[in-house]
């Protein structure tokens, strides 16, 4: 199986945008981690006054996050795939929220422009043709200082992390997915993790992309060794290379 990207994989989404819910809430932790990943932005007073983008918000799992923990932020929340985004947009929101349909790697197009002082993004680079790419769009989003804070599914390199990730897609998420049709897309989200970086390897490509204080953080519980956060700063352009 080769995996899904661009067009094909917004379609999958849209496929299982109805159901997505029902099955990430079958995850432990899953809107638990997500929070915490948001508080690792480590953005004073609620977010007051700053501009959060949410990039591959899906059905607003990560949006929710967002908004639980930066209640004063302007959060604009964006995805490619317009059947999860119809459903984070039927939920209720408070005014500082905002989505917009397009994809990651054409944010500008949409009318989507920085400076942000804070990108979140869940569950989103595995799934782009060019991770590099989309790491150098961000950093140009950023404002000097500005913080980014990825929650993905990044393996720690371990056997057994790899094992226990195979064996709850093998055993239960896949299944699942494929009684109700959508086998297709969890069998990229299974693969997808097993080919992409480690955590370690995809901290040293959001460095190598121009950003400092990069740190992978652990998240609890089973997914410990498979989820992790990876947080980073957009250096302000008199920072020293030491400080970074």
């Amino acid at each position: 199986m080769t995996l899904l990207r661009d067009a094909e994989l917004a379609a999958a989404f849209d496929h299982a945008a109805g159901s997505y819910d029902t099955l990430v809430a079958a995850n432990p932790g899953y809107h638990s981690h997500l929070r915490r990943s948001a508080r690792r932005l480590r953005l004073a007073e609620g977010g007051r006054g700053l501009r959060v983008l949410d990039l591959g918000c899906g059905t607003g799992a990560s949006t929710a996050a967002l908004a639980a923990v930066l209640p004063h932020a302007s959060i604009t929340a964006v995805d490619a795939s317009a059947g999860m985004l119809e459903q984070a947009a039927a939920k209720l929101w408070p005014g500082n929220v905002s989505f917009v349909h397009a994809p990651a790697e054409r944010l500008t197009q949409a009318g989507v422009e920085g400076p942000y002082d804070a990108v979140f993004a869940a569950y989103l680079f595995r799934n782009v043709a060019d991770p590099d790419s989309m790491l150098a769009a961000v950093h140009g989003l950023l404002a000097p200082r500005g913080r980014l804070a990825v929650h993905e599914y990044t393996l720690s390199g371990r056997a057994d992390h790899r094992a226990v990730w195979t064996a709850v897609c093998r055993g239960i998420v896949l299944p699942v997915a494929t009684a109700l049709g959508d086998g297709r897309l969890y069998r990229h989200l299974w693969r997808s993790v097993v080919e992409f970086d480690t955590a370690e390897q995809f901290a040293g490509r959001v460095q190598a992309r121009g950003f400092g204080r990069v740190r992978v953080l652990p998240l609890p519980g089973w997914q410990t060794g498979i989820t992790h956060t990876i947080v980073a700063e957009r250096p302000a352009d008199n920072d020293e290379a030491g400080d970074q």
